[in-house]
């Protein structure tokens, strides 16, 4: 029995390999939740059938598809690379700037919240197209770029004179970074998948475009109906009034059940 019990302790995990399984399934989760809703999952899924392939072509014999499956694996860490590489800059960003690894919360003060809330308002109401990105844990440095570099802090007058129509920064986005304006004029991604829904523009699909690669909240405002959208981790919450915005804002609401969400299976 004592022999038993010896052998028997060599499966029984250790402290240490203990901390390796709970490191490596946190690793796992969070690489699963930053591709959930991307095209990576879909080709996680074509690599895992494949794989699943290639080990019942070795269990039957099937020596032709085992060969040209070993091989089309052997490359498939260099294809990977190429093909997960948005995914790849979004996990490595997510991770470098993880909450963990983060003293000062990056969302803004109840100050500049009701500058945003009132500057939205106003936009909604004179029906004056508008799309605001907040930076959160992901920076949005990258975006920032591409549209007009500017340090000013944030004000509702200030929101309400980049969006007039006719302005040359007015058809871009306005990236927010704390209490202040850091680009203008910005150029979002649009989202990766069809979007079935013909009310929705430009702006609501690059808003879902950045929620999607990024943390950031993204802020809508139509011109045609005036109605105000807010885009988070790839989901769009539409008809959003002044109320729920703040809430939103100052991370005090639960989530309610967006109105529209793009599917997983979408391409």
């Amino acid at each position: 029995m004592s022999e038993l019990w010896a052998q028997l302790q060599f499966f029984l995990p250790g402290w240490l390999d203990l901390l390796q399984i709970a490191f490596v399934a946190f690793l796992l989760f969070r690489l699963l939740l930053i591709i959930q809703r991307t095209r990576a999952m879909q080709i996680l899924l074509g690599v895992l059938l494949i794989a699943v392939a290639y080990l019942l072509s070795q269990f039957l014999r099937l020596a032709l598809i085992e060969y040209l499956l070993s091989t089309l694996l052997s490359y498939g860490a260099i294809a990977a690379l190429v093909v997960f590489q948005p995914e790849l800059r979004t996990a490595l960003s997510r991770l470098g700037q993880s909450r963990l690894l983060r003293i000062v919360s990056p969302m803004p003060e109840n100050q500049v919240i009701d500058e945003i809330v009132h500057g939205v308002s106003e936009l909604a109401r004179k029906k004056t197209g508008a799309i605001i990105a907040l930076e959160r844990e992901v920076g949005l440095d990258e975006y920032a770029q591409t549209g007009s570099r500017e340090r000013v802090g944030v004000s509702a007058a200030m929101l309400q004179t980049i969006f007039t129509p006719g302005t040359p920064l007015h058809d871009g986005a306005v990236i927010i970074v704390g209490a202040e304006i850091r680009a203008a004029g910005a150029i979002l991604p649009l989202t990766q998948y069809a979007v079935t829904d013909k009310t929705l523009g430009t702006r609501h699909r690059a808003a879902i475009g950045l929620s999607e690669e990024t943390d950031a909240l993204v802020i809508v405002v139509s011109e045609e109906s005036a109605k105000i959208s807010v885009a988070l981790r790839g989901r769009l919450d539409r008809d959003v009034n002044a109320t729920r915005l703040r809430e939103i804002l100052g991370g005090t609401l639960p989530e309610r059940p967006a109105t529209f969400a793009p599917a997983p299976n979408r391409v």
